[in-house]
């Protein structure tokens, strides 16, 4: 078996009360005054109110800063991290869902001086040092709290840093703060997460290993009964904490397998027309499941029972992999989203604009288990279209 590395913070907990710890973490490590990055919405929602408590009781000063859009931009982590560098914080807080964390790992990283934003967009150019950073989130679905990279839309398109140093010290997993999810975020979110799985099961990164399987794997077995029933009921607390903690176990397999052509090509439509990251990974899904099926039927047909208890355990792997394909699409009608980009308001005209910028995220693009080339590309988003 090859060697791997496992990607992971070094303590997370998953438990109901899990935010009102932040400020015990930030004092046992010496940290007394905290950058909180959060948005408009988990304020609203009550969230930034308990660890704001907790903070408190801690005696940690704090400052909000959560003008952090739903797409974040350089703008918001250039700001945020001028925010940490004002106050004189010795550590920042991410409170919120995948843009409020991504921009909080980059206020750790940008506030210290050591990395100039516009020279760390890939793998490995961020180097450090960062502030101490804990990461709790509002949201089950990116498992950004997890993960060693940060995404951001710049000059149009949407570009990640990837380092180690953005890693949490710790993760705070609150199922309290994921109640008021609404059902279309809720929705949008999980299928991501299935995304994220589903990419990080078949993805040929070299770190692929059996850690990051095992996730993704078990990651599926609990968003198939947990996302339906939390967009359906979304007081119910059994569910929820179900989807929380797959979003955990997804984000782990992908911080450490990576993912592929499904989030590359998903990125433009995020970038381009606002769309959803996890409700634009899950339309591209079952096309790019479609398209690797020549090379990647086997581990496909494996996930059809996994994510679809209910589906035929009979038949060969291509009519498998169909099965599992046809069902991925059919979920996102289940759970209240649209199948097609073209329902989820992307122009046809767009079309080959999306292709043009797909072509650019060769990181995804080398985790595919299948080579794409320029029209592999444009009959996938043609398909997905509609």
């Amino acid at each position: 078996m090859a060697g791997f590395v496992f990607n992971t913070p070094a303590r997370i907990v998953c438990a109901a009360g899990a935010a009102g710890q932040a400020g015990t973490y930030f004092r046992a490590a010496g940290v007394s005054r905290v950058l909180v990055v959060t948005d408009a919405g988990v304020a609203r929602a009550g969230g930034l109110a308990i660890v704001l408590d907790a903070l408190r009781a801690a005696g940690v000063a704090h400052r909000v800063f959560q003008d952090v859009p739903s797409g974040p931009d350089a703008q918001a982590a250039t700001a945020a991290a001028a925010a940490a560098v004002e106050m004189q914080a010795e550590g920042v807080l991410g409170l919120g869902g995948g843009s409020a964390l991504d921009v909080a790992k980059l206020a750790a990283l940008l506030a210290t001086g050591g990395d100039a934003l516009s020279e760390i967009y890939g793998t490995g150019l961020a180097k450090g040092p960062r502030l101490p950073l804990v990461l709790v989130p509002t949201l089950a679905g990116s498992g950004a709290e997890v993960t060693p990279m940060a995404l951001l839309v710049a000059g149009g398109e949407k570009k990640a840093v990837v380092a180690s140093c953005l890693i949490a010290d710790v993760a705070l997993l609150d199922v309290d703060l994921t109640l008021t999810a609404p059902p279309a975020e809720t929705a949008a979110a999980g299928a991501g997460a299935i995304a994220m799985a589903v990419e990080a099961f078949t993805s040929s990164h070299a770190n692929a290993n059996p850690l990051s399987l095992a996730l993704a794997e078990g990651a599926l077995g609990l968003l198939a009964w947990a996302l339906p029933l939390a967009v359906r009921e979304g007081a119910d607390r059994r569910a929820r904490h179900a989807l929380l903690t797959a979003s955990l176990m997804a984000g782990e397999a992908c911080a450490n397998a990576a993912v592929g052509a499904a989030h590359a090509l998903a990125y433009p439509v995020c970038a381009r027309h606002g769309v959803p990251a996890g409700l634009a990974s899950a339309l591209m899904l079952p096309h790019v499941v479609r398209f690797n099926l020549p090379v990647a039927g086997h581990a496909y047909s494996g996930l059809l029972t996994r994510l679809f208890p209910e589906a035929p355990a009979a038949g060969d792997s291509a009519a498998r992999v169909a099965a599992f394909a046809a069902r991925l699409g059919a979920l996102l009608s289940v759970i209240g989203l649209p199948q097609t980009l073209k329902a989820a308001g992307v122009p046809q005209a767009d079309l080959a604009g999306l292709v043009t910028a797909a072509q650019r995220q060769t990181r995804l693009l080398a985790n595919n288990p299948r080579p794409l080339l320029a029209q592999d590309i444009a009959a996938l988003y043609k398909a997905a279209w509609g």
